[in-house]
């Protein structure tokens, strides 16, 4: 069925990908030159600097990836369900038989079929799918080169942060998140929780190893910071960044006082933009001048996390972060970095009218 097609495309996602699942399956992508794309909240099972790596099936989705999942003509669902927010709504693929040929790879069996019926259902896991596909033999020459290369010119633009408009004040994100880019480890752990500020991260941040990304794939607020802590009790020796909304961090800020009492000195992004932006967003799309319940009288971050015994500094300009973050890697304590932003930038791609 895949060496036949000439559109096809890989939705990888799941758990328990190990190292070994993880090398087999870029194997069998790079010889199969097969464009991949990952699920929600499951960038880290593929290299994204890969050039096979085209995007993510997430809140914030790139446009022209969307538009490739609609026109492709074979679809390889690799350990992941194909759940709302992958299909977009379940739009992306028709319910319950896909316009596109699918196979579906899943370790629950009950999954498979539940939703889509597939053309082919495979009962395995993580990775002794990755192995079976690793020993597949490609055909001489497969006849999708072009449309993997263009998928991935269309993820490389949309992966570059554009410039801030001129009348918007505060920290840039899309800046902060490339600069995180560059200079972070391979085996960084980056954690979040729920809400706006984390589509900045998935969408300028190229995740390079599995086990790398923890976060919710259920909308649950408040997640990162006690994840962070997990991760960086687990191996010490690894940086683990948490990103958190204002709105997100006050769900469980005393955590700060569990990594301050148990020496674990992770960083915390607190992106203050004074409000609940996911739900101010949904205001202003469904009822615009109708705003209700969504300011955030944030507290002093900075004296908060002082008082949890952790190091703290408030940062308000772009050109400011980089210096600011030095600083927290090199406290030897937890660290919190508050981002004052512009609340006008709902989105990298959206921004409430003045």
């Amino acid at each position: 069925a895949l060496a036949g097609a000439q559109r096809p495309l890989v939705i990888a996602g799941g758990a328990n990908w190990s190292a070994r699942a993880a090398a087999d399956f870029t194997a069998f992508v790079q010889r199969w030159n097969l464009p991949v794309a990952c699920a929600f909240r499951r960038q880290d099972v593929f290299d994204n600097r890969d050039p096979h790596y085209v995007g993510h099936l997430s809140l914030g989705v790139n446009p022209a990836l969307a538009e490739r999942v609609r026109d492709a003509d074979l679809i390889l669902a690799f350990g992941t369900r194909l759940g709302d927010i992958a299909t977009d709504g379940y739009t992306l693929l028709e319910v319950p038989r896909p316009r596109q040929r699918l196979i579906h790879l899943h370790a629950d069996s009950a999954e498979l079929g539940r939703v889509y019926q597939p053309e082919l259902a495979i009962h395995a896991g993580i990775e002794p799918g990755a192995a079976m596909l690793a020993a597949l033999t490609p055909p001489a020459a497969v006849r999708w080169g072009e449309w993997t290369s263009a998928a991935r010119a269309a993820h490389t633009a949309f992966a570059m942060p554009a410039r801030p408009h001129p009348q918007l004040t505060g920290v840039d994100m899309g800046a902060v998140i490339a600069h995180l880019d560059r200079v972070l480890p391979d085996d960084a752990v980056l954690s979040n929780g729920a809400g706006n500020y984390t589509v900045w991260l998935h969408r300028f941040y190229a995740y390079r190893q599995p086990r790398t990304e923890l976060a919710p794939t259920c909308g649950a607020m408040g997640y990162g910071l006690p994840a962070a802590v997990a991760a960086k009790l687990r191996d010490p020796r690894r940086t683990v960044v948490c990103f958190a909304g204002d709105g997100c961090f006050l769900m469980y800020p005393q955590e700060l006082a569990t990594a301050a009492q148990y020496g674990v000195n992770l960083i915390v992004v607190v992106v203050n933009n004074g409000m609940y932006g996911t739900i101010r967003m949904h205001q202003e799309k469904r009822y615009p001048g109708r705003v209700s319940g969504t300011a955030i009288p944030s507290p002093d971050f900075v004296a908060m996390a002082q008082s949890c015994g952790a190091w703290a500094e408030r940062v308000t300009q772009t050109e400011d972060f980089a210096a600011a973050f030095a600083r927290a890697q090199a406290a030897g304590k937890p660290a919190l970095l508050e981002l004052v932003t512009d609340p006008r930038q709902i989105t990298p791609a959206m921004r409430i009218a003045d």
